[in-house]
């Protein structure tokens, strides 16, 4: 299944917001089961967003770097 790119794109900001608000409804109920649910929910839900962020970006330097790397060394934008 693929997404269309600005929905792609914004993913991890979405994740990190759920998480933020999982966070702060956790911090409302003060204690009991669903307040811990949410706190583990917010975590997982900031962690999410962080893990595909810093994936994304490790990606596209890699790609940009490998790709300047080729056309620099070729002169010549064909792929071999």
């Amino acid at each position: 299944m693929r997404l269309p790119g600005p929905v792609y794109e914004s993913l991890p900001w979405l994740y990190f917001a759920g998480g933020v608000l999982l966070l702060l409804a956790s911090y409302r109920l003060h204690a009991g089961l669903w307040s811990m649910l949410l706190l583990l929910a917010g975590v997982l839900g900031l962690v999410g967003g962080a893990v595909i962020w810093l994936r994304r970006r490790d990606f596209r330097a890699t790609h940009a770097e490998y790709w300047g790397r080729g056309r620099e060394s070729d002169g010549d934008d064909t792929l071999r």
